[in-house]
Parts: C-alpha cells; sequence; structure tokens
C-alpha cells in the first residue's frame, strides 16, 4: 500500500479511536518500551515529536514493530523540509503546533494526513479551508475546557483534536466539550514505568484511556 493511500484513511482511525499518543523527549531505547506499551494497550495512533533527538529513527522503529497495529506519525512539524524528512522517515500523518499552509499543502498533495494546531477560530477555519480534515486545539492546557466548548459551537463542523492536559480524571470532558479526539503525552507514560522499561506497566494505563474513549465515544 502507498504511503498516500495509507494516509488517506487516518482522520477516519483519529475519529474511531478519538485518541492520538504524543511522545516528545524520549530516548530510542525508552521509545521501544513505550511503543510496545502503548500499542499493546490500544493506541492506534503514536506521534513523536520532531525536536525529540533521534526522532527519525524512532518513526522508523514504530513502523517496523508495530506495522499493522498502530500508525506512526511526526508533531512538531514546522516546515516542509520537516514535512519532507518526516515522511522519508516513515511518518505517516503530520501534526504541527501551528498553521502554516505550505505544510498543510505539501501534506495535501502527497496524500498525507495532517492535522495543524490553531487556537483562534480564523486559524482553525484557516486550516480547514486549505484542506486539513482535522484540526489540533491547542494549547488545551492554557485555553481550557470551557473555551473548547464555546469554539465548537460556532465550528461544530471542524473535527478538533485537543491537545494538553488531559488525564483519566478529565478526559471525559474534553469528550464532553466536543473535542473529536484527545492529544495524550505524558499521562499515557508514567515516569517510573519508561524509566523500567516496563512495557506492562504502560499497556495497562494507555487501556486506561482506551476504555474511556470508547465509553464517551
Amino acid at each position: 500500500m502507498k504511503q498516500g493511500e495509507v494516509g488517506m484513511n487516518l482522520t477516519e482511525v483519529l475519529l474511531e479511536s478519538r485518541l492520538v499518543a504524543i511522545v516528545r523527549g524520549i530516548s530510542r531505547e525508552a521509545a521501544q518500551a513505550a511503543g510496545q506499551g502503548m500499542t499493546d494497550g490500544g493506541i492506534r495512533l503514536m506521534e513523536v515529536t520532531l525536536n525529540t533527538p533521534g526522532a527519525h529513527d524512532i518513526i522508523a522503529d514504530w513502523r517496523e514493530r508495530h506495522e499493522g497495529k498502530a500508525y506512526i506519525g511526526a508533531g512538531t512539524v514546522l516546515n516542509v523540509q520537516m514535512a519532507k524528512e518526516a515522511v522519508a522517515a516513515g511518518a505517516q500523518f503530520l501534526v504541527s503546533p501551528n498553521v502554516d499552509l505550505s505544510v498543510i499543502e505539501y501534506a495535501v498533495e502527497h496524500g498525507v494526513e495532517i492535522w495543524p494546531g490553531a487556537m483562534t477560530p480564523t486559524e482553525i477555519v484557516a486550516a480547514y479551508e486549505a484542506g486539513a480534515k482535522a484540526v489540533k486545539l491547542f494549547p488545551m492546557a492554557s485555553m481550557g475546557i470551557p473555551y473548547l466548548r464555546e469554539i465548537k459551537a460556532p465550528l461544530n463542523h471542524i473535527p478538533l483534536l485537543a491537545t494538553g492536559g488531559a488525564t483519566l480524571d478529565n478526559i471525559a470532558d474534553y469528550y464532553a466539550a466536543g473535542a473529536a479526539a484527545v492529544g495524550l503525552g505524558s499521562a499515557l507514560l508514567p515516569r517510573e514505568a519508561l524509566a523500567a522499561g516496563n512495557d506492562e506497566q504502560i499497556a495497562t494505563c494507555t487501556r486506561a484511556f482506551v476504555e474511556i474513549a470508547k465509553i464517551e465515544g
């Protein structure tokens, strides 16, 4: 299956699974346990940010190890060159913290799913009109759930991936406020589990989020 053919369906996977795992600042070795634990726990979309040292190696490792179980993406994609390098490393979807129309254009032209980050209504609509099938609402931890609820009222036709601040205690509130999906970072990866390479503990933690996403869906 070609890169573009895979990418075309990933927003459907996003809207179905309602979760994206985001890994940042992790070693290649720790990423092995993280990837194993998260896929065992049921995560279907895993992203490593490109400001992580060795990010391309992690993307390549995850593609090789988890093909058929999870789709692998690159985060913090800030320009077209970064997008090209990520795709060359094996990234099947791209995520950014900002709206860069040239990056969106590149992704759309090459059939790679992209979920750009936006905060204001103007940015969200611009990203969607440029071809993004879902938009990452960022930074959620600072803006808060009331902002998500308020912005969904006029923009309910645009799927929003709410990223930042989600925990087991509040993730249901994200969905209730209108999030189509939620981006999860450190909440999925307990420090002690990462340090010990304990993929079973990571899987247990991941499974709890996956179950909530199913219930709230």
